[in-house]
């Protein structure tokens, strides 16, 4: 079993991603993580380092790595299904679940997030707001590739189970 969950930064793949593995049995990984250990770099690192077109390429190498994991909850990067065929890859290796989760909550999540996102740094809640609008107006296309959607990240696990299953 594989699964990966996608969407917008702050949306709680991560935070799902480890309840629904625990839930499951399964191993659960981080994909920004992941990167960052391979690379001995923080993501804002070879963001300021290295540019985006180069993370995205890391990214890629990431996730052809981990769609050879078995038994594996995959919390992906907001950008990663959007890129290259990433969708098409992870549609084929495993289940995927888009995590669409209001604009206004995701503002607020990410002005108070402790985790530095370069995409984000320095915006207003305002500025924030119509970035996120704008954003998930180019990657709305590939997110709504998913195989599920859930709108709410506190989701009983049990209904993911079953539309999994």
């Amino acid at each position: 079993m594989r699964i990966y969950l996608i969407g917008y930064m702050g949306c709680g793949k991560s935070t799902l991603g480890r309840r629904l593995a625990k839930h499951l049995n399964l191993q659960f990984v981080d994909m920004d993580h992941y990167i960052e250990m391979r690379n001995h770099k923080s993501v804002p690192q070879i963001f300021a380092e290295e540019g985006e077109a180069e993370f995205r390429k890391k990214e890629r190498k990431a996730l052809e790595e981990l769609s050879e994991f078995s038994n594996i909850v995959i919390a992906t990067g907001g950008g990663a299904p959007c890129f290259f065929d990433n969708m098409d890859l992870m549609n084929q290796t495993g289940t995927t679940i888009y995590m669409n989760i209001d604009p206004a909550i995701l503002a607020d999540r990410l002005i108070h997030s402790k985790t530095e996102r370069p995409l984000i740094k320095g915006k207003s809640k305002e500025e924030l707001v119509v970035f996120i609008d704008e954003m998930l107006a180019k990657r709305r296309p590939f997110y709504s590739q998913a195989k599920h959607e859930i709108t709410e990240p506190d989701i009983d696990l049990d209904v993911i189970r079953k539309f999994i299953s």
